[in-house]
């Protein structure tokens, strides 16, 4: 089944249909992802194996360690245990035989991913290049110690991404559906069917929970309460303020850029000019002529099929460098008005004419000096930066400490509070990080406790810190003393939740066993239950801006006559959808659905078609997986366990 009808066909709620979407396929390559997929080299047990080639314990626990912190960064709440439960090193491992089966076919297929197109795919990494805008490789060298990985390592990930692009780009490309294939789920779309629902909501009471019971409560529902992994990171800023005063220049360095450029600031003669370029001598004489006889020049141009050009107060220089020295030459011997060429360009032969001429005074140096004064030091400033950063960085190479390197420079330090990877503060929300503070806590969040300092860039003006991790607060539950009020409100609620469940479960019972809806719902002590009409089609499942309607994709799951019961959003109790009536949906009669399902589908069957692709890839490769030693490494990763790698 292709993944669109999955997610509209396969809607019983809790069922979450991934995409048909490869891990491997974009060449995203985040310095945080990337991670070394050779075989070789790797202690530990194998966890899979694909063709030749076998993938260690180490090296799957490193990439969804790596893919955990990713994830963190959009959500910092996640911990290991959430991301196992998931699946994610069920799917970390399938992106990885992914890859490697991908590569080895298109290799086995005489494929080759050569070392020119592998660098550079690498040079085009945004987060290598330095404040040139071009690769940087110290940069590089600094992110593969960080990471503690190999260029041989980082290339072999490239030539597997850019193979299995070669692979499966084709394929994703596809968008052809016949409307063959096309006609029985549109036909599906127009299903419809009636129902009742009746929602039991949440039913308060019940004594005050005693201290045993808020403590088992808090300690089956810990990950509510636990705050999230915070570092505190120190910095050190350099900013164009910071070095101001060894950017202002002095009296004897404005005299001396002013004396070093007098053609600048002497009197001078500029020009307005329109131009023509003509690239047949006998075409450009005939409309020089043309000009001559009264013709604007602009009419003239356009006569001929062209376009003249402006050029607004150019004195000699710059029209030389906008033209050629004949053309400016000629230019500034004509008088106002005058027409001129056809001279030989660059390009073909110029006609032009004197639009007008100025007289610009010269300047003194007390005229100049501002302007200069703002080029100085905009130039002085851009050196004291470079300087202090070329310092730092050479000492971070050789091995100085935050605290040296502060005082060496003479650079004030300052600490964040315990924020998260998103620059919160989860014990004080009233916490509201600087903009700059962003790349901090990034490289922050990136390091490990006792690696050396980074520079990192904070503005486009050529600011940037010197960062490096103080210490890292491990994610933890606050102590039930803090938050003991909110497990007492948290377990009131469930209390609630739950005896509403007792309740819809045995209206449930009483209702598949034949009883109607009013009567199940008083057995069950659920007389006060709201009960709706529903009447639907398939189509609305996915119609609203929230995502598929849970209780329309339950019933449209159910068989004719049964009921099913479902929590109702928000924890406001249990709904029980009891459905009655099935009519099924012909699209031959409705050529418009036909055709925007034909279109849906053409969004999703190249996806579909890499997917079956890559799997038979596996397959032909005879992929095969250790549970053994994949169960090892997700219980490394919780705490609850070791691995022998």
């Amino acid at each position: 089944m292709l993944g669109f009808f999955r997610r509209i066909i396969n809607s019983r709620i809790g069922v979450i249909v991934s995409g048909v979407v490869l891990g491997v396929i974009a060449l995203a390559f985040a310095l945080g992802d990337v991670t070394g997929l050779s075989a070789g080299g790797v202690t530990g047990g194998t966890v899979a194996r694909v063709g030749d080639q076998t993938i260690s314990e180490a090296e799957l626990a490193r990439r969804a360690q790596d893919e955990l912190r990713d994830v963190q960064q959009r959500n910092p709440n996640v911990d290991m245990a959430q991301f196992i439960a998931a699946g994610g090193v069920e799917n970390v491992l399938d992106r990885m035989l992914n890859g490697i089966a991908l590569q080895e076919y298109g290799e086995d297929q005489g494929m080759v991913v050569s070392r020119a197109l592998i660098g550079s795919e690498l040079r085009n990494i945004p987060a290598l290049k330095g404040p040139t805008g071009k690769f940087d490789q110290a940069i590089y060298e600094q992110v593969l110690a960080r990471n503690r990985l190999t260029d041989a390592q980082v290339q072999s990930d490239i030539a597997r991404e850019t193979m299995v692009q070669f692979l499966i780009r084709p394929q994703v490309g596809a968008s052809q559906v016949p409307k063959t294939l096309a006609l029985p789920y549109a036909s599906l779309l127009l299903e419809k069917r009636a129902g009742q629902v009746a929602l039991i909501p949440a039913i308060p009471g019940g004594p005050a929970p005693t201290d045993a019971e808020l403590q088992a409560w808090y300690g089956r529902n810990l990950q509510r309460y636990t705050v999230p992994e915070r570092r505190v990171i120190r910095y050190a800023q350099v900013t164009p303020d910071s070095v101001k005063a060894r950017a202002t220049p002095t009296d004897a360095e404005i005299a001396a850029a002013y004396g070093g450029d007098k053609a600048r600031w002497a009197a001078r003669e500029t020009r307005t000019v329109s131009l023509v370029t003509v690239l047949d001598q006998a075409a450009a004489n005939a409309l020089a002529g043309n000009v001559r006889g009264g013709a604007s020049i602009a009419d003239a141009a356009r006569a001929a099929g062209l376009e003249a050009r402006k050029l607004e107060g150019q004195d000699k220089a710059a029209l030389t460098t906008a033209t050629s020295a004949a053309v400016a030459d000629a230019l500034f011997a004509a008088p106002s008005g005058g027409v001129v060429g056809p001279v030989r360009g660059a390009i073909g032969f110029v006609v032009g004419k004197v639009d007008g001429v100025a007289q610009v005074p010269g300047k003194t140096l007390a005229e100049a000096r501002p302007t200069i004064v703002t080029e100085l030091t905009k130039t002085k400033t851009a050196d004291a930066l470079n300087a202090i950063r070329d310092a730092v960085e050479g000492a971070i190479g050789d091995n100085s400490t935050f605290a040296e390197l502060v005082a060496d420079q003479k650079l004030a330090a300052e600490a964040t509070p315990p924020i998260s990877s998103v620059g919160i503060n989860p014990l004080d929300l009233t916490y509201r990080p600087q903009p700059f503070l962003a790349n901090i806590v990034a490289a922050g969040f990136q390091a490990e406790e006792g690696d050396d300092p980074q520079v990192v860039q904070t503005g486009d003006d050529g600011s940037f810190a010197l960062v490096a991790l103080d210490r890292i607060v491990r994610a933890a539950p606050r102590p039930l003393a803090q938050v003991r009020d909110q497990v007492a409100k948290d377990f009131a609620a469930d209390r609630a939740r739950r005896a509403a469940r007792t309740a819809a479960a045995k209206a449930l019972a009483a209702l598949n066993g034949g009883t109607a809806l009013p009567q199940a719902l008083s057995s069950a002590g659920a007389s006060n239950a709201k009960v709706q009409r529903l009447v639907a089609a398939r189509s609305q499942i996915n119609a609203g801006p929230n995502g598929p309607n849970p209780v329309l994709a339950l019933m449209f799951s159910m068989k004719g006559g049964t009921a099913k019961m479902i929590e109702a959003p928000d924890g406001q109790g249990w709904l029980l959808v009891k459905l009655e009536q099935i009519q099924a949906g012909d699209a031959a009669k409705v050529p418009p659905v036909i055709a925007a399902t034909r279109r849906d589908l053409g969004q999703v069957i190249g996806g579909e078609y890499a997917q079956q692709f890559t799997d038979a890839v596996k397959a032909a490769l005879k992929v095969s997986r250790n549970a053994d030693a994949i169960a090892r490494v997700k219980a490394s990763l919780a705490g609850a366990g070791g691995s022998d790698q």
